[in-house]
Order: C-alpha cells, then structure tokens, then sequence
C-alpha cells in the first residue's frame, strides 16, 4: 500500500471519529428539553347548581382522578407539573358558602407528579375533563361539581317563588359615572331602583285574560368563565345581563298570573343547549334571552332583538354576531364527552312547530317598547341562527340591550336607572303580547 493512500485511510478514520464525537456532544444539547407545563391561574365558580374549579396551565397536562369518602373527597393527580406559588394559594380560592366544596389544597404527591384534594360538604358527581386554548385563555383543566341528586329546575322554581329577592349583580360595575353607578356593596343589595319606579306594566287584559299561570325564562347571557363582550370601561356583559334580567324578573311578577325563572342567578357558566332545556323543563311559555352586543368599530350602537332564523342570517353583522353567541360554549368550557339525550331532542329545526310567528310577534312588541327609551339599531326584527332560540316548543327572543362596545351606550348599560328602564321597557313589551296573545290552556299532564 503507497504512503499516499495509507494516509488517506488515515484521515478518514480520523474524520469518522470526530464526526461521531461531535454528534455525542452536540445531539444532547441540540435535543429540545421537555417543557414542563406551568399553572397560571386558579379560578373557583361556586353555585347552587354546581361549583367549577378552573386550573389554566400553558401546557396540556395528563391527570387522572378518584373520589374517596369517610370524609368526602375528589383527588386530582397532576402529572408533569412543578409546585408553585398558585398552588400553595389553592385554600384561599373557596368561599365559606360554597355550597360543595369544603377545603382545596395541593402538594408534591411523587416527582412531577402533583395531587390536588378536593375535601366536600356532600356527595358529589364530579366531571374532570381539559379544554383546548381559545381566545384568550390557555389549555384549561376543569373540575366540575355536581351534586349527587342534580337539582330539578321545576321545583327550584317553586322554591324561588317564595323569596324573591335577589342582588342586582355579582361583581362591581365600572362606569365614568360613580354617583349613578352600583359599588361592591351595592352589588350585594336588593334592587331598589326596581321598586321604585311606578308599575307601568300593563295587566294582560286587552286581546283576552291570562287565565292560568304564565312561565316566563329569562336567560341572561354568559357567566362564569365566559364574560362575554367586555367593554373599553372594564364592564362585562355577562354582569350587565344578569343585573337587568334580575330587575325584568321583578318587573314581570308584579303581575300574580306570571312566574319567572333564570336560567342562572349567579356569575357561573351555563351551556347554551343547557339554557335551551332549562326553559322546557319549567314549561315556559315564553323564553327570552339577554344580551349587550358588540361590534368591531365603537361607533355601532342601539337595541336589537332577534328571533331565530331557519334558512339564514338576516345580515351579515346578524350572522357574526349570532356566530359570536353560539361560540359561549367554547369559552364557558363545555364538557364534550357528556350526552344528554333529552337535550339532543330539544334541539330541532324550528320550522317544524307554529313557534316562530309567535316569537316574531314577541319580538316586534318588545323592539317597539325599546324604541321609546334607545335609538334601534335595525327598526326590524332581526334573524339568525342563535343557538339558545331553538326550543321548539317555545316562542323565543334574543334581545341586544345595547351595544357595551360603545363608550356611550356602555355606561348606560352600567347605570341602574337605565337598566331599569331597559327592564321596564322589555317587560311591557312582553305583557302586550301576552295580552294580545293569550297562551292556551295547558294539556292536565303539564
């Protein structure tokens, strides 16, 4: 062999050398370390219905969970997360009244692995399940509570009847107007403004006497994890809803012939099929549900109201909006691996009842009443696809109060006087139907 190609041997064996001791060092330190998930936030919902702990994370995570009794408890086991400082707040999250959960609290229950224990008042049917990132919250691990025996609605109806106070808001209202405006503490008081006004709502006499109980649901839009639209100001829909549906449920049973239920009387999410099969289950007469709209540009505003569409939205902005609406589901946090058969049932093509000219009749009498105190933003019905309009029983109504996109018409909407003229307003539109439009005797098994 010449020494010329003894050395080219030489230099190969030296490069394939080098080359394998550079991939040993470099292929370790090149390989992306596994990111551990981090918890961001810890949110605690409580209500009658159920309580829901939100643990959002930047990552997915894997977990796992089990319910343990002599006490009562739901253990959560965490994998691939550290301990943090969220964590070891965990116990201040539980309000005293939360009606199921008694004490969280959270440790290092193996390495990377933490266990979160849930200790309860009752038993309890608890759902644990993930959601994917969508607008601006991150993947979320979701505990929901639920009582053992789920309360009915019907009979918590018949218990509501006999207290019918309620606080006009979960949370504090901002508004460029303090002396006007509900503070913390007023939050926590009965609706005064309510009772103050005179009764204007007229008695059901004029088209035929109401002569059986009348249901009405109100829905007032969003809650819990789903603020819906927020306002430049800081104020959420889903707060100004449940104030005016709470002034509108006053308003409403001034009249002894009418009951009204809420499809939530708290700051909780509530699904929009659930919504839907709240109202039939109570048997309602009429559903109508409470919104603030909102638009891309702040100069849009004035009241709507919208009735379900069965071939398509009656403009485009109808169409975005009700598309907006009917995404509440994926912002509240639905769990998807849950079916209701009964639910599925009540979602049907509305064209296959006489409903919607009565909805549209209902529509037209409240847009008329909420042109005397607002500008109207369309002086017609509208129409769309919304999700919680489809009770096919039911003649059913969506009602834009305003829109909290507006500066202007966002501190109306935080005034208690002009939630209570918006209550007032839609509560006389929705008599003048019914004294117009009388509902029939119901069959003996209702």
């Amino acid at each position: 062999m010449s020494d010329q190609v003894a050395l080219r041997l030489e230099r190969r064996r030296f490069l394939n050398f080098v080359g394998a001791a550079l991939a040993l060092s470099v292929t370790p330190v090149g390989l992306a370390a596994p990111r551990i998930p981090t918890l961001l936030a810890v949110r605690v919902w409580p209500a009658d219905e159920y309580t829901r702990v939100t643990l959002e994370l930047d990552a997915n995570v894997r977990f796992s969970h089990f319910t343990l009794e002599n006490p009562d408890r739901l253990v959560v086991d965490i994998e691939g997360i550290e301990f943090n400082k969220v964590l070891e707040s965990l116990s201040d999250k539980v309000a005293t009244n939360d009606p199921y959960i008694k004490l969280l609290r959270a440790g290092r229950y193996k390495p990377e692995v933490v266990r979160l224990v849930m200790e309860l008042k009752t038993r309890i049917s608890p759902q644990v399940f993930t959601l994917q990132p969508v607008g601006e919250y991150g993947h979320r691990l979701v505990l929901d509570v639920y009582p053992e025996t789920p309360i009915d609605p019907l009979l918590a109806l018949l218990q509501q009847q006999s207290h019918s106070d309620y606080p006009l808001a979960s949370e504090e209202i901002r508004t460029d107007e303090p002396a006007k405006t509900a503070t913390p503490d007023k939050a926590t008081e009965k609706p005064a403004a309510a009772d103050q006004s005179p009764a204007k709502t007229p008695a059901a006499k004029p088209g035929g006497q109401m002569k059986r109980l009348i249901t009405i649901t109100l829905d007032p839009g969003h809650g819990g994890e789903d603020p819906g639209a927020v306002g430049r100001g800081g104020n959420r829909e889903k707060t100004v809803t449940l104030a005016i549906a709470r002034r509108l449920k006053t308003k409403l049973e001034r009249d002894s012939n009418v009951r009204v239920a809420l499809t939530r009387d708290g700051d909780f999410f509530v699904p929009l099929g659930t919504r839907v099969q709240k109202a039939r289950r109570v048997q309602s007469d009429l559903f109508v549900s409470i919104h603030a709209d909102a638009w891309i540009k702040p100069e849009a505003r004035g009241s709507s109201v919208f009735v379900l569409s069965e071939k398509g939205a009656s403009s485009s902005a109808a169409r975005w909006l009700a598309k907006k609406e009917n995404d509440a589901d994926l912002v509240g946090g639905v769990n998807i691996n849950v079916k209701d058969p009964f639910l599925a049932r009540t979602l049907l093509d509305l064209s296959q009842t006489a409903t919607k000219s009565d909805s549209l009749r209902l529509a037209k009498s409240v847009l008329g009443e909420l042109g005397g105190i607002n500008r109207l933003h369309k002086s017609d019905v509208e129409q769309a696809g919304f999700a919680v309009l489809k009770a096919p029983d039911i003649p059913s109504i969506l009602v834009e109060t305003a829109f909290i996109s507006n500066p202007e018409e966002e501190r109306k909407l935080a005034d208690e006087n002009y939630q209570n003229q918006i209550a007032e307003a839609i509560a006389r539109g929705i008599m003048r139907y019914l004294a117009q439009n009388p509902p029939p005797a119901k069959s003996p098994v209702a």
